[in-house]
């Protein structure tokens, strides 16, 4: 029987958080596995003809993009598998629209960011970063600015309602904040919730907004100047979304007022250099993207597989069993898709 043939086409050398030993081993195990370092400098049709000749193509991030020729003659491609989650550096909607297989990772990271999500949220809400600081260079904490300490007394506003909001939702029930949600393509509200109609009314009933909204065209810049003063004063903002959701000024300067409180596992990093006064915020809790890392390996050789790695091998066992994919691309998912 003929063993299926894998490709992975870094731009420069093996990116060892997409493919690790473990995860060589595994594709190995199931197929034959090529690897061909240095794709984005080979010219794009070499790369197509690379990618023709295997059945299933692995990418992720600092993979070689993939050529849109494709799409109107894939050879024996039957699936694009991308690893991670954001398709459209990498993978060209045109090979979705023809009808080749492409997934990504799905909800596997909801867990991981909705924890962060929670982590940052308490952690704002705590002042942790604040009261931190104080005992690090040996100063009496100040006295309490704000009046919200535990989650049962906040109002809570949640700005988009996908698999990681759901999941932020989950993991804060127990302790039974107000919780108003805002998203227009919002069908079934979960227990317990209320449904905002619109971001001027999210952000003038709560004390605390927690973004999970994707970043799209109608998304981007959407928490601006006008909704921030709405919040009244001590209020958070938690962002683990996309950073340019928020207009990253306006909130800079209400925080640099002291106005409000934030944790942000991302930000606009272009923006900000060293010198930037809002790294010295004793308001601000900036996680650099990190909130939801996996175990560090210290530099040694990873030794077991991330949830992202589970997720595309038990993908792979269902395509090699004939089975349908999961997490699998239409048009109007991969648009939304960041």
């Amino acid at each position: 029987m003929t063993r299926p043939a894998f490709l992975y086409l870094p731009e420069k050398q093996v990116n060892e958080r997409i493919l690790p030993g473990p995860m060589v081993e595994a594709l190995r195990s199931r197929g034959d596995l090529r690897v061909v370092e240095g794709a984005a400098a080979l010219p794009e049709s070499e790369r197509a003809g690379l990618i023709r000749e295997c059945e299933v193509l692995f990418s992720g991030w600092g993979s070689a993009p993939v050529p849109a020729s494709l799409a109107a003659n894939p050879g024996r491609l039957k699936w694009v598998c991308q690893i991670t989650g954001e398709l459209k550096k990498t993978i060209p909607i045109e090979l979705v629209r023809a009808g080749i297989a492409v997934t990504n990772w799905g909800d596997t990271p909801a867990h991981a960011v909705a924890e962060g999500a929670l982590a940052l949220l308490l952690a704002a809400l705590k002042d942790l970063h604040h009261q931190i600081q104080h005992q690090r260079e040996g100063r009496r904490p100040a006295d309490p600015r704000y009046s919200f300490y535990t989650l049962g007394e906040l109002r809570l506003g949640v700005y988009g309602l996908g698999v990681i909001g759901r999941r932020f939702l989950e993991l804060l029930a127990p302790f039974r904040p107000t919780v108003r949600v805002f998203d227009p393509y919002l069908k079934d509200l979960p227990p317990g919730c209320e449904r905002s109609g619109s971001l001027e009314d999210l952000f003038s009933n709560a004390d605390a907004i927690a973004i999970h909204a994707g970043q799209t065209p109608e998304t981007v810049g959407t928490v601006s100047a006008a909704l921030l003063e709405r919040l009244p004063d001590g209020a958070l903002v938690i962002n683990t979304a996309r950073p340019l959701i928020i207009d990253q000024e306006a909130l800079f300067a209400e925080l640099s007022r002291g106005r409000l409180r934030a944790g942000l596992d991302v930000v606009n990093h272009d923006e900000i250099p060293a010198e930037h006064p809002i790294r010295r915020c004793e308001n601000l809790i900036w996680t650099g993207h990190r909130i939801s890392s996996e175990w560090p390996s210290d530099g040694k050789p990873v030794t077991r597989l991330r949830a992202m790695h589970r997720t595309a091998l038990a993908n792979l066992d269902r395509y090699l069993a004939g089975e349908e994919l999961l997490f699998r691309m239409d048009e109007t998912r991969y648009l939304r898709s960041t």
